[in-house]
């Protein structure tokens, strides 16, 4: 292929991934969210935009996903009121565009956004095998919430474009600590240490269910995607599996293979996010 014509065909399949990701009106959130002026939650050096802004958020996503239905409570909520196999990209670029906005966003917008989610948890109830469970519930938030955190900083660290410092990891923990408040969270981790402790303390509240079984196989075999797509999926999916904690594999019944994952399956994952990154332009 000629090299004149690479800025193309990156520019393409740039447009497609954000499609997917941010939605047919993405490019006009984007603009919004970056160029509107405006009070800023986080600083332009600021740990969490490194983080969330870097490509390894593909695979810290879908780690946090499997990890997350591990709670019985949490993972209830998501099947029983979320729609996600129904509508799995939708609910992928309403998390990309909060992610986003209390990210980069004017303070005014992000404010708004965990306002609005704060009022969808409030709708959020039901029961699951006797005991009843709330969305806005602060254990299961502050649950959700370590899940997601530690999954961004696992990924950061083995497949990011910059490794951070200890510092900076514990920057950024103490960062996603105030948007957790926002969204109703009780005493959210604000150091590397006390995000391991806290998602340790959840440990004797996580089990396999029919549910987490589904939701893994749905994220990993079964994705609403085109043929062509599914060999750059698998390799992401693998790259995501292998960041996961051993005892997370039998409740979720995937495989624990720890030389596969630190070679094989860690060359790849880099190549897979080296991809992303190189299509996004950075």
């Amino acid at each position: 292929m000629p090299l004149p014509l690479l800025p193309d065909v990156r520019a393409r399949l740039g447009e497609m991934v954000f499609a997917k990701v941010a939605g047919e009106d993405g490019p006009a959130k984007r603009d919004h969210i970056h160029d509107s002026p405006g009070e800023r939650w986080f600083a332009e050096d600021a740990a969490i935009r490194e983080v969330h802004g870097d490509s390894s958020m593909f695979v810290g996503g879908m780690r946090a996903l499997l990890l997350q239905s591990l709670h019985p409570l949490a993972m209830a909520g998501v099947a029983q009121h979320s729609g996600y196999r129904g509508d799995p990209w939708g609910r992928l670029q309403r998390t990309s565009y909060f992610l986003a906005v209390t990210t980069f966003g004017p303070a005014e917008d992000a404010e708004r956004t965990c306002a609005r989610i704060r009022g969808i948890h409030r709708r959020v109830t039901g029961e699951y095998d006797g005991v009843p469970y709330a969305a806005s519930d602060p254990h299961l938030l502050r649950w959700v919430h370590v899940a997601e955190v530690d999954s961004f900083l696992r990924a950061h660290e083995l497949y990011g474009a910059h490794r951070l410092s200890p510092t900076r990891k514990d920057e950024y923990v103490a960062d996603t600590a105030l948007v957790a408040r926002k969204l109703g969270v009780v005493d959210p981790p604000e150091s590397t240490s006390e995000l391991a402790a806290q998602l340790a303390s959840y440990r004797p509240e996580l089990r396999s269910t029919p549910e987490a079984r589904a939701t893994a196989r749905f994220l990993l075999l079964d994705p609403p995607l085109p043929l062509v797509a599914r060999p750059p999926y698998a390799v992401l999916s693998a790259a995501a599996v292998a960041t996961l904690p051993w005892w997370t594999r039998w409740p979720l019944r995937l495989p624990y293979l720890p030389l596969t994952e630190r070679t094989t399956a860690r060359v790849a994952g880099k190549a897979i996010v080296g991809g992303f990154r190189w299509i996004a332009g950075g």
